[in-house]
């Protein structure tokens, strides 16, 4: 079930996106929200600029977060993201204990939630998380597709 916040957050995930892309990078955007509806943490896709592999926009978040509070725990958090996370960053989610996850675009290709892979909500892990996807995916995945579109 999508909220107004819901909406709201994705909206922001989306903005941090289109940071990713001003910098060359995928635009994929991620913000993470404690239970009183605070910023805790945001990212975007840096893998290029900071020559990382693991700096996809929820590792981010999460690194951001997770230093503020002094934790790598994350409970009642949620993650609001603008593309279903992969398996690196749906093994993070886990292990943070991030409550939920709220993505817009499935993605085909990776995707850690039900596309590719089921981590999120997986019986054989420790913790699952509730998951939410289609959030302004249409806005999430035109903005993908524009991105691969101009690269080619």
């Amino acid at each position: 079930m999508t909220s107004d916040a819901d909406t709201r957050w994705m909206r922001h995930a989306l903005a941090l996106a289109e940071r990713a892309q001003a910098m060359g990078e995928v635009p994929i955007g991620a913000v993470l929200v404690g239970a009183g509806g605070e910023t805790l943490g945001e990212g975007w896709n840096r893998v290029i600029t900071d020559a990382d592999p693991t700096a996809h926009a929820e590792i981010v978040a999460l690194r951001q977060a997770a230093q503020e509070l002094g934790n790598y725990r994350l409970p009642e958090t949620t993650l609001y993201v603008t593309l279903e996370p992969c398996s690196m960053c749906a093994g993070a989610l886990v292990n943070a204990r991030v409550k939920r996850v709220v993505y817009a675009a499935d993605d085909l290709r990776a995707g850690a939630h039900h596309s590719v892979f089921e981590v999120l909500t997986s019986r054989e892990l420790n913790h699952r998380c509730e998951v939410t996807g289609g959030v302004l995916a249409g806005e999430s995945a035109e903005m993908l597709r524009a991105f691969f579109r101009s690269r080619r």
